[in-house]
């Protein structure tokens, strides 16, 4: 493994802790406040919370590993040819290592409160609610967060600066859209943190529901970065086929020449090879 995978690797995890650690810990502290009950006000500081520690953690580690801290991210920007499928797992792991990190710093502050009464933050399934009716709702809202993502992290037109607060926007209101209905994970190894600790410390766990956090997301995702490739991005934005491969791809290079540390815009593998000078100068999860 090389130095700078590794290095990315951390960022994705302590990343990925963090959001955890402050997004489902949000879901605790309300829980805590609301003896057990969570009204729609109590969901939009949850929103908020959420938003905030995704823009902070994008400002923070976004130009190191481009601030994923999401399977469903790192999967959508591989299958558009914006990331190396070869990193995708190692991505992965980290990411599910820092949640499960998130979630039992959690526990380790809160007690045994955390599973009593908030089972560690997990998501799930509102009343009435159905397995496909949760998919749709996750894929409806990991689609706006990879579109949104695409629009101001990835297109090289987008305003420097402000990928990391409107990303959060994005986060916070698809909670405050599908909250209520399947949690607004939007995030397998957001719900695969809190599901495990919660499991580990004897609260009670929905393992029934967990595929429609990693199905959700997987296929919102990878729509939505798909979709914004064919509708918002004009022709000549779209790298030809096989670009990304030769030339935009960390990892890319010849074999045996050492790989150059590009200072990446939030969520993307820059697009232009390091033959050419970028259109303009790069700025994130």
């Amino acid at each position: 493994m090389s130095p700078s995978l590794l290095r990315r690797l951390v960022a994705e995890f302590v990343g990925t802790g963090l959001l955890v650690l402050f997004g489902a810990g949000s879901v605790v502290a309300a829980l805590e406040l609301n003896r057990g009950r969570l009204d729609y006000a109590g969901l939009g500081i949850i929103s908020l919370a959420f938003g905030l520690v995704v823009a902070l953690v994008i400002y923070a580690v976004g130009t190191t590993s481009g601030a994923h801290i999401n399977p469903a991210v790192t999967v959508a920007l591989a299958a558009a040819r914006r990331f190396r499928w070869a990193e995708v797992a190692p991505y992965v792991v980290a990411q599910l290592l820092g949640a499960l990190v998130g979630g039992l710093l959690i526990v380790a502050y809160v007690g045994s409160r955390a599973t009593d009464l908030g089972s560690v933050g997990l998501t799930a399934l509102g009343p009435g609610v159905n397995g496909v009716q949760g998919i749709v709702a996750e894929a409806l809202g990991t689609f706006l967060l990879v579109f949104t993502i695409m629009a101001v992290a990835v297109d090289q037109r987008a305003p420097a600066g402000w990928a990391g607060f409107l990303i959060g926007l994005a986060v916070a209101v698809e909670i405050m859209l599908i909250g209520p209905f399947s949690g607004g994970s939007v995030n397998p190894a957001r719900s695969f943190g809190p599901y495990v600790v919660n499991q580990l410390f004897g609260g009670s766990t929905p393992w029934s529901e967990f595929y429609v956090y990693v199905v959700g997301p997987l296929v919102g995702g990878v729509a939505g970065a798909l979709c914004y490739d064919v509708v918002a991005r004009p022709a000549a934005a779209v790298p030809p086929v096989g670009a990304a491969v030769e030339e935009g791809m960390p990892g890319a290079e010849t074999p045996g020449e050492p790989s150059p540390e590009p200072r990446q815009r939030p969520s993307e593998v820059p697009a232009q090879s390091r033959r050419e000078a970028p259109t303009r100068s790069q700025s994130k999860t």
